[in-house]
């Protein structure tokens, strides 16, 4: 097991990143889990509810839906990828928000965490880290369902799980930036006034174009649209350099979130 060694509270502390001391992070991460592993793994559950109850049970009432390409699906298929999307967002989402939030202004974790060697950079980089990788355990589990009932069968399939993990880097940054301006539990309103819409617009049950233009180009916007799009290709075979594109986005709004996360937190705890 890794050790931190303790350094006196009035060294300075840096904003920088480092990856290997941001391992202690996801570490002390998983010592805290140990006796709770039951809340880490419930996460699986949810979207294995809604592929049964709406995936399998509505799909007997929807011949077919049309995927990329106009290709005809079965509604399983066209459901499937966009659950193992959102449940890569909705790990990365709750560990990056509410956790965070509540070691901020309660637990006071990071205080005493940045009596090591430890900088802000690093705790920030770690909890990211952390995040993702709760969202891409809830996917890779929902990938196992998945195959199981027969809606993943391109050659592809296996990059649905990078895919995974690239969606929760950019919803764990986004979180985890978003977080550190909240004053109070009310402002949890704000996120999931933002997961709501996207989870039930960003083509997750229906087609883009069922909708109004208007809402396709707020639709074509969201982060969840884009992670839903990269999936489903890679699960149907319709890949093309439109999903590069996608995966450039994601990663820039992940990077871009984990910057504002690090000089946030860094005027929060240092100030």
């Amino acid at each position: 097991m890794m050790s931190l060694t303790y350094a006196p509270r009035s060294m300075p502390v840096s904003l920088g990143f480092g990856s290997k001391r941001s391992l202690h992070m996801i570490e002390r991460n998983m010592l805290a889990y140990r006796r709770a592993w039951l809340i880490l793994v419930s996460g699986v559950f949810e979207p294995v509810f809604y592929l049964l109850s709406i995936g399998v049970g509505l799909g007997k009432l929807i011949p077919h839906v049309t995927g990329p390409g106009g290709r005809p699906l079965t509604y399983v298929e066209f459901v499937a990828p966009a659950l193992l999307a959102t449940a890569a967002m909705q790990g990365a989402v709750f560990d990056s928000t509410f956790n965070i939030f509540f070691k901020i202004k309660y637990a006071k974790v990071y205080d005493a965490i940045l009596s090591t060697p430890l900088g802000v950079g690093d705790i920030a980089l770690g909890e990211v880290c952390w995040a993702l990788l709760r969202g891409s355990l809830y996917a890779a589990a929902f990938l196992a369902v998945t195959a199981g009932f027969g809606a993943a069968r391109s050659a592809w399939t296996p990059l649905a799980l990078p895919a995974a993990v690239l969606i929760g880097y950019a919803f764990a940054g986004l979180g985890m930036g978003c977080t550190t301006f909240f004053r109070s539990w009310q402002d949890f309103d704000w996120i999931n006034l933002a997961m709501m819409p996207m989870f039930l617009f960003s083509t997750t049950f229906f087609p883009l174009g069922v909708y109004p233009r208007w809402v396709q180009l707020f639709v074509e916007c969201t982060p969840l649209y884009q992670g839903i799009e990269i999936v489903r290709g890679l699960t149907l075979g319709a890949v093309g350099p439109a999903l590069l594109w996608r995966a450039v986005y994601l990663a820039l709004l992940g990077t871009a979130g984990l910057a504002v996360a690090t000089r946030r937190l860094g005027r929060l705890l240092l100030s």
